[in-house]
């Protein structure tokens, strides 16, 4: 049976929709925001919230670090300033923590590098996940598996092969996978949704999910009754604000309308038996027809 646990909380066929509320860096590298965003994605009915961590100096080249980033959405003058103002430190995490215990929701993070997955071990995240740049790094993929907790795997960018490859890394390492395309935002053209009954029928054992950067909730609804059983989507407070993520984020209505809609799909998919209901006497009465004297009539 494909199931994932992941901070005890069972992911399966037979249980309701595990969504993430990606925060990623629409925290633009301030912890109050970061925590407003997690408090509120848990008041929205999120089941966790993902940051990300990067270790910038060992992860980009000195190159890269130095390139002039000058734009609307910069945090710095170069990528490396812009970068370093993105990330949060020990002290955030450990409140994030504390903040993410109090407000009943788990928290974990995307780790970038080996010592991103170091330091989210050290904050106890309870798994990890690898971004879609990340399938082909088969290095960060046996160290992420060394951890012992749960693993979920994007697959954006990346072949069937690769993703064989990739969870061939991963080993015994408890994991779900995710289908994803990276671009962003995403239109529905280059989502390729059937991507996901093909992979849970190649993994039958693993929980199989969908990474959406798409800006609406359609999408992942559709991926949901093709077998997606982990979805997520950005989170934002505000479409406006600065930063790169947000226009295809979901504000809070939009993530709770997103959640509430995928229980409802959860519900309506019903077992396959085809059955008669009592809400269906009164106006089937008045419908079909039946056998009388007088021939055949509607006489409910």
């Amino acid at each position: 049976m494909r199931e994932l646990v992941i901070d005890g909380r069972r992911i399966a066929d037979d249980e309701p929709c595990y969504v993430i509320a990606e925060i990623g860096g629409n925290h633009g590298g301030d912890l109050q925001t970061a925590s407003d965003l997690l408090r509120t994605a848990a008041h929205c009915g999120a089941s966790a919230v993902k940051f990300q961590k990067r270790d910038n100096a060992t992860l980009y080249s000195q190159a890269l670090l130095d390139r002039a980033y000058v734009n609307e959405n910069s945090y710095g003058d170069t990528y490396g300033a812009h970068r370093d103002a993105l990330e949060l430190g020990a002290t955030a995490f450990a409140s994030i923590r504390e903040t993410a215990r109090d407000s009943a929701v788990t928290w974990f993070a995307t780790a970038f590098d080996e010592k991103s997955v170091d330091f989210l071990v050290e904050q106890d995240a309870p798994a990890l996940k690898i971004h879609s740049g990340g399938l082909t790094d088969h290095a960060l993929l046996r160290h992420a598996a060394k951890q012992e907790r749960p693993i979920i795997l994007s697959t954006g960018g990346g072949t069937a092969t690769e993703i064989f490859r990739a969870v061939d890394s991963l080993g015994d390492c408890p994991h779900a996978i995710l289908h994803c395309t990276a671009a962003y935002p995403l239109l529905p053209i280059q989502a390729n949704l059937r991507v996901i009954p093909a992979l849970r029928e190649q993994y039958p054992q693993t929980v199989i999910g969908w990474s959406s950067h798409h800006p609406g909730i359609a999408l992942s609804l559709v991926a949901y009754s093709l077998g997606a059983r982990i979805i997520e989507h950005h989170f934002t407070l505000n479409r406006a604000s600065k930063g790169t993520d947000h226009a295809f984020s979901l504000e809070p209505k939009g993530l709770q309308t997103l959640i509430e809609d995928l229980e409802k799909a959860r519900i309506a998919m019903g077992d396959g038996a085809k059955r008669f209901y009592d809400s269906e006497r009164g106006p089937i009465a008045k419908m079909r027809r039946v056998q009388t004297a007088e021939g055949l009539k509607i006489v409910g």
